[in-house]
Order: structure tokens, then sequence, then C-alpha cells
């Protein structure tokens, strides 16, 4: 069990629709990037997840559509264990980053909203799709990506010491 934080958490409410779209797009771009950035591990969780649902078929649809399959993807409730190995924590909404501060005093690991480091966004937030249109669960996707370059930019000062 490495002691070492090299994990990166992108979480949402129930695991099935945001974070594990953020955590396949996350992964992706990382395996572009030179070391010790390619190295990071990639995990998703959810606040108020119930472990092993299945993603929903929308997400399953939009990132196929990015030639990324995330069938295989179960949820997972986010974990102290998770946190521990954390390097940072990348949040959908600011009532997730609340909960998570609520719930684990003392947290020793950044959370941030996935949008956080965009040059004046339009919007911080990325909204639930869950119940919602293919083209709802499009606009998430594309919200994510448009955030990826900002969150690698981050992690490369963070892993530089």
């Amino acid at each position: 069990m490495p002691t070492q934080r090299d994990t990166v958490i992108f979480v949402c409410t129930a695991n099935i629709c945001r974070s594990p779209m953020a955590e396949r797009l996350f992964a992706q771009a990382l395996g572009n990037e030179e070391e010790p950035l390619n190295q990071l591990q990639v995990v998703s969780a959810g606040v108020s997840a119930i472990d092993g649902d299945l993603v929903s078929q929308n997400s399953i649809d939009a990132m196929s559509e990015e030639g990324i399959d995330i069938q295989d993807h179960r949820s997972q409730r986010l974990n102290l264990e998770m946190i521990q190995s954390a390097v940072a924590i990348f949040v959908m909404t600011e009532s997730h980053r609340a909960l998570i501060e609520m719930t684990y005093e003392n947290l020793e690991v950044p959370v941030f909203l996935m949008r956080e480091f965009i040059p004046e966004p339009a919007t911080n937030q990325i909204p639930d799709p869950f119940g919602q249109s293919l083209e709802i669960y499009r606009l998430s996707r594309e919200s994510m990506k448009e955030a990826l370059p900002s969150l690698i930019e981050f992690l490369k000062k963070e892993t530089e010491h």
C-alpha cells in the first residue's frame, strides 16, 4: 500500500455520471504527459454513492463519442483511504467541496472545483446531468474537457517539488 500521495480523485454525487467521465477524460490526458504526471493514478468516487452501481447510459454514450469506453465503471463512495493517497480532489460543485470538508475534518489534501483554474470561466460548476438528455451529458463532457489543460498545469506545479 503506497503511503505517498499518487492519486487524483474526481468526485460527484453518486459516481455514475460526471465523475466517471472526468476520471477517464483526465486519465487519457495524463497519458500524453511526461513523468511524474503520467504516473499518477486517477479514480472517481461519489459523496453519496452506493458501491457497485452501473454508470449511466448517457455517460457511456457521451464518452463513446470520444472513443473512451466507460461501461466497466462501478460506483464507489469517497472514503478516507482514498483521500489519504490523493494529491488533489476535484469536485463538480461547491456543495461537493463543502460536504467533503465537513465530513473529513483536518483534510490534508486540497479540494478544488474541476473548473476552478480556468481563467474567468462562464461557470465554474458542472451541474448534474442525471436523468437528462444525451445533449446535456455532452455539455457536461465538454465542460470537463475545457478544464483538463488547467488541471494538468496545476498538477505540474504540485508535483515539481
